[in-house]
Parts: structure tokens; sequence; C-alpha cells
């Protein structure tokens, strides 16, 4: 899948359901399937600054791709993180760059967090693309 259907797809996954709290029981979900980092490459240096709770975030290029690892010590940061992962992930640096995160928007995730949440969405979305940008 390229990265405008992996978007429709999560875009597609979130139509089947009714109301917000079904949408975050499927957020928690997707955390636990997250790749995770490694206890011990959690450090302050990963960490995602703006995020109300902890976000660990690391990237890494293989043949070409990006490829994200995270965990986070709330279970909802972490199903968010997991969104971006699964839509970024396998992507080259320059794809990963210059294309929009529409799902965003059309699943209205941004708007039915916090305030500190939605700009812990952004701050992850930034380093994200700051990571693939240092890789073009």
């Amino acid at each position: 899948m390229n990265y405008s259907e992996k978007q429709n797809s999560i875009i597609e996954d979130f139509s089947m359901f009714e109301d917000w709290m079904e949408k975050y029981e499927f957020i928690i979900e997707l955390g636990k399937e997250v790749n995770l980092i490694p206890e011990q490459d959690k450090s302050d240096d990963l960490l995602i600054e703006g995020c109300q709770s902890r976000v660990w975030l690391k990237s890494e290029v293989n043949n070409g791709q990006m490829y994200y690892f995270a965990d986070s010590d709330a279970i909802i940061t972490k199903g968010i993180i997991s969104l971006l992962i699964k839509v970024m992930n396998g992507e080259t640096p320059s794809t990963i760059a210059k294309e929009n995160l529409f799902f965003i928007e059309k699943i209205g995730l941004q708007e039915h967090l916090s305030p500190t949440r939605a700009n812990g969405l952004l701050e992850m979305v930034k380093r994200m693309k700051m990571d693939a940008i240092k890789n073009i």
C-alpha cells in the first residue's frame, strides 16, 4: 500500500465506529501493536517535546525507507503514535517529508483530543517529518 492508501485504510477503519468512545478504544488497541523501542534505548534525546505524556520516538533508514519505533507512558498516546507509524513506516524520507497526513482531519482526531494531546500529536508529526528530512 502506498502513503494515500494507508491513510484511506485508516479512514475506512474509523468509519466503522459510531461514536468517539468506540474510536478511542480502537486507538488504544492500536497502541498495543506499536513497534516498541527497547527499554535500553529510551533516552531523553528520543523524548518528544511538547507532549503531555512521555513519548519516545526512534527512527532508522533501511534500504532507503524510514522505520519508526515508539513508546509512551499513556495508552491513548501510544495508540496515536501507532497510527502515524502505520502510515509512515516503509515510506521513503522524501515521501514522508512532502506528503500530507490527511487522515488526521478526515477522522476528526485532532478536534477530539484535549488541547495538550492535540499539541502532542502535532509535535509527533513534526518530529517524524524532521527525522525523514534529515535522511533525504
